[in-house]
């Protein structure tokens, strides 16, 4: 009979080190690929139909969404009017479009038939032409299966709606294209400042008037000749305003009494900034490009120059026209008595005589 073989304590030790070596690289698997129960789930297709199915592991950003002009792109109140109630087709595209990953980034995107509800949806931007997710970071295990797909930082991927209105050529004339500083440093921000947080998905714009102020910078002074001027700056990183044709910014002055208990004088328009509709052939475009300053100045119908205390607005606006409250009905500007009607308030300064 063989004897047995005697194990020495520095082999039972490295017998017991191999086990715990193996036991934990299989948890190290286990915890990285899921069981075998989660990782069949995560590995089950999925059809995506709706944003809604997003909320469930991304409440923040889909609340975010929701509360954004993009999720009110189809029903917003302005679209509808300017669009005849989407009579004008042109308009379906970019206020209910398909995914842009299936349309070709930069290029126009298309309509869909379906949810169109939701406006610019969570699948216009992140579903993949195969069923899946694109994101910034590929996990496997997340329900939806994201993958890494870099094009979500680029211009490009905004390009399909908003270089309609020659957004995205306006800001590539910049030097904001040279240090590609794109639509996200500005309109998606990260949520605490850094990339951890991940990005806002509110994508404030042309909606949020704090934005729209911080597009353009209004100052005013009395020359030595005595007459009074304002200039204005744009200070964003395209035209101001841009994207819609439909979007107009004015200037407007009214005198202002010298003692109290006295009324202002009556608003008289001072310029318009806006680029006018294809089908407006005898109005030109009067944009404040990236960088321009444009100065003006303050006088009367007879081109008299403005004496006394002068208060210059300017003020922001969403239609291009001022409408009647009780008709509804547009006015001519030489017609309009209270520019903040319908209109948002943007920069205010006073001339001193």
């Amino acid at each position: 009979m063989t004897a047995p073989r005697k194990v020495s304590y520095e082999g039972a030790m490295r017998i017991v080190s191999g086990i715990v070596v193996l036991l934990l690289a299989s948890w190290f698997l286990s915890a990285l690929l899921g069981t075998p129960e989660e990782s069949a789930a995560a590995q089950t297709p999925t059809e995506w139909i709706s944003s809604s199915q997003c909320a469930e592991c991304h409440q923040q950003i889909y609340d975010e969404w929701k509360s954004s002009p993009h999720a009110n792109a189809w029903n917003n109140e302005d679209v509808r009017a300017q669009s005849d109630d989407f009579a004008n087709k042109d308009c379906i595209d970019c206020h209910a479009p398909r995914p842009v990953f299936e349309t070709g980034l930069g290029k126009r995107v298309l309509p869909r038939s379906a949810r169109r509800s939701e406006g610019v949806d969570c699948l216009t931007c992140h579903l993949l032409p195969d069923g899946g997710m694109a994101a910034t970071i590929t996990n496997p295990r997340a329900a939806c299966q994201p993958t890494t797909r870099r094009e979500l930082q680029r211009v490009s991927l905004c390009a399909g709606c908003h270089d309609q209105h020659k957004t995205v050529q306006q800001w590539k004339a910049t030097p904001h294209a040279e240090h590609r500083e794109g639509c996200m440093e500005c309109h998606m921000p990260y949520r605490d400042g850094t990339p951890e947080g991940g990005r806002v998905h509110v994508m404030p714009g042309g909606h949020y008037i704090e934005m729209v102020r911080s597009a353009v910078e209004l100052t005013a002074a009395r020359g030595a000749d005595g007459v009074a001027r304002v200039t204005l700056e744009n200070t964003s990183g395209h035209a101001y305003p841009t994207d819609e044709r439909s979007r107009a910014s004015d200037l407007w002055w009214r005198t202002l009494p010298a003692e109290e208990g006295v009324e202002p004088g009556p608003w008289t328009h001072l310029h318009r900034i806006r680029d006018p509709y294809r089908h407006e052939k005898d109005l030109a475009s009067t944009l404040l490009h990236w960088g321009e300053t444009r100065t003006l100045r303050v006088e009367d119908s007879d081109g008299t120059a403005v004496e006394g205390r002068v208060e210059v607005v300017l003020v922001y606006k969403r239609t291009p026209y001022y409408r009647d409250t009780e008709t509804g009905l547009a006015m001519h500007l030489v017609d309009v008595e209270d520019p903040f009607q319908d209109s948002d308030l943007v920069h205010r300064v006073t001339i001193e005589p």
